[in-house]
């Protein structure tokens, strides 16, 4: 196991109010992004990401990045990598209105002749999410490993048509 780190990392951005309920995020050498609220919460615009779907994409994008990590550190193939995330709001135990978990589905599609590694790295990966650790709710973190479909014409199979 690495050692525990001990400096510190800052994030810096700025948010301004640009009308109506939209507000544009600012991060230095980066392209703006415009965020609303979502339509649920009286927003008017259901294109414009909310800060709801930041949260949710935070911890799906920090857990994917990190198994990615992992994975190449690892040397461990992969051909196709997706989390699907999915935000519950709710009352809470503490009788505030907010998120009452996050359920993440990691799917990763690997060639591998050792499929439970992927199974070990994405374990892995979801202890070491930065974002998912940071937070004050349950992470439900859903894995899937497969192989690649083999398609009858790639493979040559008797009466598939040669391409």
């Amino acid at each position: 196991m690495a050692a525990p780190r001990h400096e510190e990392f800052h994030f810096p951005l700025s948010v301004e109010w640009i009308g109506e309920r939209r507000v544009a995020a600012h991060v230095e050498g980066k392209p703006s992004i415009e965020v609303a609220s979502p339509p649920v919460f009286l927003g008017t615009d259901p294109t414009t990401w909310s800060p709801e779907d930041f949260f949710v994409a935070a911890a799906a994008s920090c857990l994917l990045v990190t198994f990615i990590g992992l994975a190449d550190r690892a040397g461990f193939p992969y051909t196709r990598l997706r989390v699907d995330g999915d935000g519950v709001v709710g009352m809470r135990t503490d009788k505030r209105f907010g998120f009452t978990r996050l359920v993440l589905r990691l799917e990763v599609e690997t060639a591998s002749a050792d499929p439970a590694q992927a199974r070990r790295l994405a374990e892995e990966a979801e202890e070491a999410c930065l974002v998912s650790v940071s937070l004050d709710l349950p992470v439900e973190t859903e894995i899937e490993v497969r192989q690649p479909e083999i398609s009858l014409r790639s493979a040559g199979c008797p009466g598939s048509t040669p391409s």
